[in-house]
């Protein structure tokens, strides 16, 4: 169980990262490019079947993307249940 504990700490650390260098336009050659690739592959297999079920809210001329907050809702929720 400490494994799994650990893995559902990391995940969601790792979303919290994501969503924060998605605020962050970084080109293609800064060594930080690597890393949001890297997140790109193991959080957009979860995100995307939640992003088709909630919609952005729209605001004004922008949308507010809540499947990121739901995502780390239920991982929360798991840790507790598993931790």
């Amino acid at each position: 169980m400490g494994i799994l504990c650990a893995a559902v700490r990391l995940y969601s650390i790792a979303v919290l990262g994501w969503v924060i260098l998605s605020w962050i336009q970084v080109p293609a050659t800064h060594p930080l490019a690597r890393v949001t690739v890297f997140l790109d592959r193991i959080i957009y297999p979860v995100i995307l079947p939640l992003r088709r079920i909630i919609p952005p809210l729209r605001l004004g001329a922008g949308a507010l993307d809540l499947s990121p907050v739901v995502l780390l809702i239920g991982l929360s929720f798991l840790q507790r249940i598993v931790c």
